[in-house]
Parts: C-alpha cells; structure tokens; sequence
C-alpha cells in the first residue's frame, strides 16, 4: 500500500466504522428486529465497504499497475480512469 501514514490511519478509522456497522448488523439479527431495519443496515455497511474497496482499488491503480516511477502515457492514463469509473459504477 502506498499510502501516507495519515492516509493509511483514515483507512483504518473507515474500517473500524465497517467493523461496528457489522457489529450493530449482529446485534439486530440477534435481536430479532424488523426486516426493513436489517436491511437498511446491510445496505449502509455494503456501500461503506464498496466505498473503501473503490478508493483502495484506484490507489492500486495508479501507483502499482501504472508504475509511479515513470512517465504515463495520455493512454494509460484514459485506460486507467475507464477501468476506475467501471468499478465505481459496478459497486454502486
């Protein structure tokens, strides 16, 4: 992961956010509360979990498939961006 230490922190805090969404789904499910309930909160923490897969996944992107270390082309970069929105629609 090329990320700088803050950046990696806010990755962990928005992981730890994930971990009591799950946390809360459990006690829900456990509680026997309505569906609709249950399903608001799988909905809240899919698209938590979407969110921070997209921002890892585009962060991979351009610092390991297009190696940072040299110059990209104005192909690779309008590849990259393609594949990027793909993923971002796809997790939607």
């Amino acid at each position: 992961m090329s990320r700088t230490t803050n950046q990696k922190h806010k990755l962990i805090l928005r992981a730890r956010r994930i971990q009591g969404q799950v946390e809360a789904l459990v006690r829900v499910l456990e509680e026997g509360r309505d569906c609709s309930d249950i399903l608001h909160l799988i909905s809240a923490t899919r698209g938590a979990m979407n969110s921070l897969m997209t921002e890892l996944l585009e962060d991979h992107v351009w610092h390991h498939v297009l190696n940072g270390k040299h110059k990209r082309t104005s192909q690779q970069i309008a590849a990259a961006n393609e594949v990027i929105e793909m993923v971002k629609s796809y997790l939607k």
